[in-house]
């Protein structure tokens, strides 16, 4: 039978132990400890005790956890003297069937990973859906990280555990995340839609108005209708809208929602996690039959990436009126203007400006996305509150010097343009490490014309300078902008600077972040506040109207932009239910 929270809270030390003992393999004590912050509010608020009770206990008692448990398809699953849990574990992933070249490699790699760590190779091998990773994803893993840092891959190692520990607790309460479950599979069924070039490579990459583009919108469509909407629309730039009435005609609208472009070869969750979250959360009030004293409208913003015009934020800046008409002349790398595709997608032009949405009309905007970063996943922690979106300046720039014989050259006679820039990427390092949430970053660098016996005479290189605030962000410039100077004028070099983007701060709405903080503590998590490095649709939106933000916990040090981009289904659960909560708040009590 399945355990409750309330024999969690009320059942003796020793019963609980005899149950739970084998959440964390042969380390019954971490439980031991966890239970001594009884009562829990929720599962999830025990899950967190639990990973305070490892974090706390130091170094060598967290590593003989990690060696505590066994190799994946190793000398204890050859002699079957593996828990039940992890015999569970390794046979549902298909390591107890290993064909012989692939528990040969295996073996390699955990000969290899022991002899480099000095503790056994630790994956969760249910993996973020809790289906079960297949043989070739856990190989793929395993030789990405036994490349990793020690001390980064004790952690790895450690949070793995975690998801372990996590799924077996679901298994002991009978819990299933059934709505992160379905969360995680729209993601996974919208990412079969890929680009031309990219799709033969098992890549994902959706970019403005493509065939794949066009489908994810009308796959995103008709999940809405089944979901329950009153209205379901793609509008005259490709958003997809679904409304979902309040209980009165004139009620105001809440806004959320998140774009289903993708960057060139990205992940599945940026952006659309931010459709899928409320569409849940709608699915829900339908089957309820229930109505909100507002309504709710969520858009899938077509645009937001700028991969094949440079056009970002196309989607949620037509619903505040900036849409740049000078925007439908460019063309892509075919040469096809955004004004032929946009005819070729069957979309009204003339009605791009009718999209604009009146302010008065609305509640605010608010946005789940994934956090693509490490905090949350190295702080262990499910869900994170923004608190601003980091205000943002571009430059492209040129360093110029004197082209000379490398050899012939002396050092203190040289104007060396590459080391101008060199020594700036220092300086930047350090500057924006002194304002804490600041960053500073040169992501272009080239030598044109370069040749490995010439001191480099030209260097172009980009700016990328972010910080939460305004001020703040204009001070890193102008501390940057001035070191640039001071550089070349000592090293007898010059520089030209071009300002490509500027964008404000998006501070969050105090009432709605405070929406969003009591979301959170309702799930028995702590509140962590964080700023947000990342542009979002939000930052738009908070042109017109107040916006808040909540980041979800991605997996593989919060990777974004990339394949590896994941997060679980347990958290994506957590993520609905602060939806829903918040959307409970709002009702309850209107802003």
């Amino acid at each position: 039978m399945a355990l409750t929270l309330e024999q969690l809270n009320t059942s003796p030390p020793s019963e609980l132990l005899a149950e739970l003992g084998g959440l964390y393999e042969h380390s019954p004590w971490f439980v031991e400890t966890a239970l001594q912050s009884r009562p829990f509010a929720s599962l999830a608020h025990f899950k967190h005790t639990l990973v305070q009770a490892v974090d706390g206990a130091g170094r060598e008692s967290q590593l003989a956890l990690v060696r505590a448990h066994p190799e994946l398809a190793g000398k204890a699953m050859v002699a079957k003297t593996l828990t039940a849990e992890s015999t569970n574990e390794q046979g549902k992933a298909g390591l107890t069937a290993c064909t012989p070249d692939e528990f040969a490699r295996i073996q390699q790699l955990n000969a290899d990973y022991n002899a480099r760590f000095g503790f056994p190779f630790i994956l969760a091998v249910r993996g973020a859906r809790g289906l079960g990773l297949n043989k070739a994803q856990i190989i793929e893993t395993f030789e990405r990280r036994v490349y990793n840092h020690p001390d980064f891959e004790l952690a790895e190692a450690l949070r793995n555990i975690h998801r372990i520990a996590e799924i077996r607790l679901n298994d002991k309460f009978g819990v299933e995340p059934t709505l992160g479950n379905d969360v995680w599979d729209w993601q996974e069924k919208l990412s079969v839609h890929s680009d031309p070039g990219f799709a033969e490579k098992g890549q994902l990459t959706v970019t403005y108005l493509t065939d794949a583009h066009r489908a994810c919108a009308q796959r995103i469509s008709h999940w809405m209708r089944d979901c329950g909407f009153d209205e379901v629309e793609i509008d005259a730039v490709g958003n997809v809208v679904g409304r979902y009435h309040g209980a009165t005609p004139n009620a105001k609208y809440l806004l959320t929602g998140s774009h289903y472009d993708t960057v060139r070869n990205g992940g599945k969750y940026d952006g659309r996690l931010g459709i899928f979250v409320p569409m849940a959360c709608v699915r829900e009030l339908h089957r309820a039959g229930r109505r909100l004293p507002f309504g709710f409208e969520v858009v899938g913003f077509a645009e937001e990436e700028g991969q094949r015009y440079k056009a970002t934020f196309l989607g949620s800046g037509a619903l505040i009126g900036d849409f740049k008409p000078e925007w439908l002349d460019q063309k892509d790398a075919d040469g096809i203007t955004m004004r032929e595709a946009m005819q070729h997608a069957g979309l009204c032009i003339d009605d791009i400006t009718k999209l604009q949405r009146d302010p008065a009309r609305y509640l605010g905007f608010v946005e789940v996305h994934i956090e693509q970063g490490p905090v949350l996943n190295e702080l262990n922690l499910p869900l994170g509150v923004v608190t601003s979106i980091n205000g943002s300046v571009r430059y492209l720039c040129e360093v110029i010097g004197m082209a000379s014989h490398a050899g012939t050259t002396p050092m203190d006679r040289r104007r060396d343009a590459a080391c101008a820039v060199a020594e700036l990427a220092l300086y930047m390092e350090k500057r924006a490490a002194q304002d804490g949430d600041s960053v500073a970053t040169i992501g272009q660098l080239n030598v044109p014309s370069g040749s490995i016996n010439v001191v480099p005479g030209r260097c172009t290189f980009s700016l990328d300078l972010r910080a939460p605030t305004n001020e703040q962000r204009d001070a890193l410039a102008r501390d940057v902008l001035a070191e640039l100077t001071a550089i070349c004028e000592r090293r007898g070099v010059r520089h030209t600077l071009e300002e490509t983007m500027r964008a404000a701060a998006a501070p969050s709405a105090p009432a709605l972040q405070q929406r969003w903080e009591a979301a959170v503590r309702a799930q028995g998590l702590p509140v962590f506040h964080m700023p947000s490095g990342a542009g979002h649709d939000a930052m738009k939106l908070h042109e017109v109207m107040p916006q808040a933000m909540l980041f979800v916990r991605g997996e593989n040090s919060g990777i974004s932009h990339n394949p590896l981009e994941s997060t679980t289904s347990d958290d994506m659960q957590l993520c609905v239910q602060a939806f829903a909560h918040l959307l409970d708040s709002l009702a309850a009590n209107p802003l």
